[in-house]
Parts: C-alpha cells; sequence; structure tokens
C-alpha cells in the first residue's frame, strides 16, 4: 500500500514539474513576442551593436555603434500611456574622414515620446509624439552640432505568432552651430517579426532614411535571429544578426553589416 502511495506521489510531482516546466515556455514565448513590440508595456534597456564598413571616399572606413535605448513606460491615465524611447550612441570610428584618424566617445541622443491608447483600436498598437535630437557628441565628427526637434509615429499588429508593423519619425534642426549643414531626415523603419513557442524569433526590417536636404536616401535590409533566456529570474533576449545597404548616401557605408544586441526586461515600478 505504502508502494502504491509512493508510486502516486511521484506521478503526481512528475506532472506538477511538466505542467510548471510548459507554463514557464508560454509565459516566455509571450514575453518574446512582447519584445518584438518596440512600445510594448515593457521596461527594457536594449544595448544594441552595430558594425559597419566601406565608408568614406575611400570606401576604408569602419564604424562600431551601440546604442543604449532604454524603454520606460508610465501610465498617464486610465486610457493613456506616455512611453519614453532614449537612443544614446557610443560610436567607435576608423578613417571614416580621410587624415582625421579614429574617433570614440558620445554621439548625439535622440529621445522619442510616444502616447498610446492602453486598448488596440480594432487589433491595432498606435502611438505618437515628439521627437527631440540633443547635440551630446564628445567629438564633432560623431555628431551634428545641432538641436532638433520633429514628430514621430508607429503603429503595428498582433497576428499569431506575427508581429507586423512600423513607425517612422522626421527631425528638423532648430539651432546649433550655424557653419553644420541643417538637418531635415524622414526615418522609415517597416518590420515583421515571428515568435515560436521555445521563445525563439527571428525578425525583418528596414531602417531607411531620406536627408532632404541632400536628397538622398540610406537603405540597409536586416534580418536577426532572438531567443529569450533568463538570468535566474531576469528575463534577457538575446539577438544576432546581418544586414546588408541595398542604397546609401555619398560616403555612406556599403556592403554587409553585423550586429549584437541584448536585450533585458526590468520589473515594473
Amino acid at each position: 500500500m505504502k508502494c502504491s502511495n509512493l508510486r502516486m506521489n511521484a506521478i503526481v510531482i512528475l506532472l506538477l514539474s511538466v505542467a510548471t516546466v510548459q507554463a514557464d515556455q508560454a509565459d516566455d514565448a509571450d514575453l518574446a513576442q512582447e519584445l518584438t513590440n518596440p512600445i510594448a508595456d515593457l521596461i527594457t534597456i536594449p544595448i544594441q551593436a552595430t558594425y559597419d564598413q566601406n565608408i568614406g571616399p575611400n570606401d576604408k572606413g569602419t564604424r562600431l555603434q551601440t546604442n543604449i535605448q532604454p524603454v520606460i513606460p508610465f501610465h498617464i491615465s486610465e486610457d493613456w500611456n506616455l512611453l519614453t524611447r532614449t537612443i544614446l550612441p557610443v560610436v567607435k570610428q576608423d578613417d571614416v574622414f580621410p587624415g582625421a584618424g579614429s574617433q570614440f566617445g558620445l554621439g548625439d541622443t535622440l529621445l522619442s515620446l510616444y502616447f498610446l491608447p492602453k486598448k488596440p483600436t480594432n487589433g491595432i498598437i498606435w502611438g505618437v509624439g515628439p521627437i527631440v535630437l540633443l547635440p551630446t557628441a564628445t567629438d564633432s565628427l560623431l555628431g551634428g552640432k545641432k538641436w532638433g526637434v520633429g514628430a514621430n509615429g508607429i503603429v503595428l499588429t498582433e497576428i499569431g505568432n506575427w508581429t507586423v508593423g512600423g513607425l517612422a519619425n522626421h527631425v528638423w534642426s532648430v539651432a546649433g552651430d550655424s557653419d553644420r549643414p541643417d538637418i531635415s531626415n524622414t526615418f522609415i523603419q517597416p518590420f515583421a517579426a515571428y515568435t515560436w513557442p521555445n521563445a525563439w524569433s527571428v525578425s525583418f526590417q528596414s531602417e531607411s532614411t531620406y536627408n532632404w536636404k541632400a536628397k538622398e536616401w540610406a537603405i540597409p535590409v536586416n534580418v536577426a535571429v532572438s531567443k529569450l533566456v533568463r538570468f535566474g529570474k531576469l528575463p534577457v533576449s538575446l539577438q544576432a544578426g546581418t544586414g546588408y545597404w541595398m542604397k546609401s548616401t555619398t560616403n555612406g557605408p556599403e556592403g554587409v553589416r553585423l550586429r549584437l544586441q541584448v536585450n533585458v526586461v526590468l520589473p515594473k515600478f
């Protein structure tokens, strides 16, 4: 009788363990898909490193740009959230400007604010708000030495395991060094991502920019794979990807680019 009870207890414990593992996997898959949404109601710190090459008039320049991009949502009313997204670039570049050698330091900071409804509209998630360019570059060759303002917006939807959408912004320079070129840039980023039940994701996107002053496009196309893992209870998304410059500005990067990203999910306040 005792043996039967022990076997029954062992079976119950095993079933509970399997159920717990399956529930954790489902939670991780849901969180992994949430991370493919740039305006999800999550506090995250993505750190994204991108390597570009063949830069400059001699196509000898290289650039490693590491973007520190904290995303913080605030609940401002029963119906609306305010989400802040800051991009602080740390840049290491070599031979981009002939005779200037290497530069290392901060680039210009971009601060985006999105006002977004808490509930999707007919399955559509969207947000709009202002964007501000801050001349934080520590070297004159790492930034434009201009203050800028503009508007940005994002729209997306989740269809099963897919997240599909796009974001766009436009920035005009409003102050700064009069000897530096004025800024009037439009940025467009269509994206699509698919997440599997095992918390792996694959994403496709472009980061196209049109410079209205120079009348030039820069169009890289990127693909990446990511996996949500946990360090203790801390969820972290690890991503690796590559891309190709379909079109570049004069003296801009060309060919293949490489990208690594770590996205840390923090507890809410």
